[in-house]
Formats: C-alpha cells, structure tokens, sequence
C-alpha cells in the first residue's frame, strides 16, 4: 500500500515519532476528494492516522501542516505525532467517528468554529471572493444553462458582489473546506480535519458552508450566530451571513456544472431533492458528489434554493443594511 519510494521515510517518521520500525496493521481510507495518500494505522492497539501528500500536489505542504498543528495545539485537530514537510508525511492520532446529530452540531460546530477563527493567521495564498467571482463569471456566460437563467442569476449575484464586503485587512485563520467528511464527531466533540485548503479568508464562509447543513430555520440560524460570536447576533451579522450563503449557492452552481457539464449545456431538470433534503442525506453520508450525476443534482440544488431566496423580503433588506453599513 506504501509507495516504494516512501517506504524508508514511513519507516524512519515511525521511528522518530513512535519509536517503532513498523505498523500491526494498515487500512487505506478513502473517503473525501483528496489526493493525498490516507492510511488508519495500528501500533500496539492504538489506531493513528497516517497522511502521505503525493509528490506532485500540495505545494503548500509546509503550510498546511503546520495550520493542523496550530489546531492541534488549540484542541480543534487531532492530536500530531509527526510532522515531516521534507518527506510530506503526517501521523495524528485517528478519531473513531461517531453519529453526529444536528441539534448537538448546531451547538458544538459554531464555537469551534469560533476557535479556528482565533488562530494566529494564517498565510494570505488567494482572496476567495475574487477567485470565486473568476469561476462565476467564466462558467454562466459559457451558456451550460438557458439565458433567462444565467441572467436572472448573474443580475443578482451582481447586486449581492456590490455591497458584500471584501477587506483582507478583516480576514481570519480559515479552514474553506468545512464539508462533513472533514470534522469528525468522537460523541462529546468534533475535530477539524484535511486542512490542504487553509488560508486566510472572510470568515462568513466557514459559517455558511457549515450552516448549510446544520441551520434549517430561522430559530437554528440565531442560535447557530449566537454560538460562534458569544452574543446574539445584530441584524448586520445576520444580513452578512444571509448574503454569504447566496454567494455560496451561486459559487457552488457554477462549480459543479463545471465538474459534471463535460462542456455541453444542461439539461435542466427539477432537482430530486430540495435544498435541505438533499444536505440532509449528505450529512448522514448518502450521496456520494464523486458521481456526475450528484454534482449536476448539487448544482441544481444551489440553483433552486437561489433563485428562491432573491424573491423573498429578506434578500432586499439583507442588501439594504449591508450597503448602509
């Protein structure tokens, strides 16, 4: 299962961090979209996680490890054994996952969310708003969907880009890939994990793509704020974190057409599940987004519960209190 060509630097990372030559058993894991080479090992019945970056990805290798560290340190990342940038081998203890039912995540994701945000910063590799505008843009007018469409969502994806604030000066340690594969739930906390996307980023991200899973209602969305700021959140906060989540549902409609298009237009179909439904099943591990056919249902999804959301009141009041402040 190990490359060859890492054999010897598997061998000494165990020596250096365990003090043994070898494992008692090896299991390859395979879920999530990284790249990377993931092993759950057993040394004397205790079960670690042992992480081997390809040689040909990950050029920020050096930085990511060391964000899962600073975690580590903070207690929101599995504890590290070995941290190798030179051979891109990381050893942590393995968390045995456990249920993790919305009413507790509700409670425990925003604050540790919260702890993340706290971290030293980390390093500025992109500003995640302009690299998602670059994918929008470029993906709507290459016509995968009717005109009417595109139109109806660039108009207002458009008016949500004037006022949202882009200041790097206010961004925070981020995680960006906070889908449920990477946070892991032992039964009393969860643990962030796959830190390959860290950088400085608005923190309204983490929140929104975390909400999209967690918060159905308006009741779940104050208390889910409350948690993560410590206070109850003031309707500019609220505006904010609305508005992010529609920048999120366009984002992620163009992305994954994109994955799943194969460069032809798209047939547009109603999607088999509505937007929490379908956030639902991929919570509790249902749908499997490796497939084209859930990509273009994801996207379809996103698309709906966009276009939805610029017909209620809340979308225009959002945009009114975020251009006044």
């Amino acid at each position: 299962m190990i490359p060859e060509s890492k054999k010897i630097a598997v061998k000494n990372a165990l020596q250096t961090a365990l003090g043994v030559d070898n494992y008692d058993s090896i299991q390859p894991i395979t879920i999530g979209l990284s790249n990377a080479l993931t092993f759950r090992i057993v040394i004397k019945n205790k079960p670690y996680l042992m992480k081997i970056a390809r040689t040909d990805e990950l050029s920020a290798t050096e930085n990511h490890f060391a964000y899962m560290k600073a975690g580590a340190e903070m207690g929101i990342a599995p504890h590290v054994w070995c941290l190798s940038t030179e051979d891109k081998i990381l050893i942590t203890d393995f968390i045995e996952a456990k249920p993790f039912p919305i009413n507790k995540a509700i409670e425990v994701m925003p604050k540790l969310i919260s702890s993340l945000h706290k971290l030293p910063p980390f390093h500025k590799t992109i500003n995640y708003l302009d690299s998602m505008d670059g994918i929008v843009q470029r993906v709507l007018s290459a016509k995968f969907l009717p005109s009417n469409l595109t139109y109806e969502i660039l108009k207002n994806y458009n008016l949500i880009k004037s006022v949202y604030p882009n200041n790097p000066e206010d961004f925070v340690s981020c995680h960006n890939d906070l889908k449920p594969e990477n946070y892991i739930f032992d039964g009393e906390r969860a643990w962030l994990i796959d830190w390959e996307a860290a950088f400085l980023n608005d923190r309204y991200v983490d929140l929104a793509v975390v909400g999209n899973f967690v918060v159905n209602n308006e009741d779940d969305e104050f208390q889910y704020l409350k948690n993560y700021f410590g206070e109850a959140p003031n309707k500019y906060i609220q505006a904010r974190f609305f508005l992010m989540q529609q920048l999120l549902h366009v984002f992620y409609t163009s992305i994954f057409i994109m994955y799943a298009s194969k460069s032809v237009p798209i047939k547009i179909d109603n999607a088999k599940s509505n937007f929490r439904d379908f956030h639902k099943h991929m919570w509790e591990g249902e749908i499997d987004l490796s497939k084209d056919e859930n990509k273009l249902q994801y996207a379809l999804v996103h698309m709906n519960q966009f276009l939805s959301n610029i017909n209620i009141k809340r979308f225009q009041n959002s945009l009114h209190i975020i251009s006044e402040n």
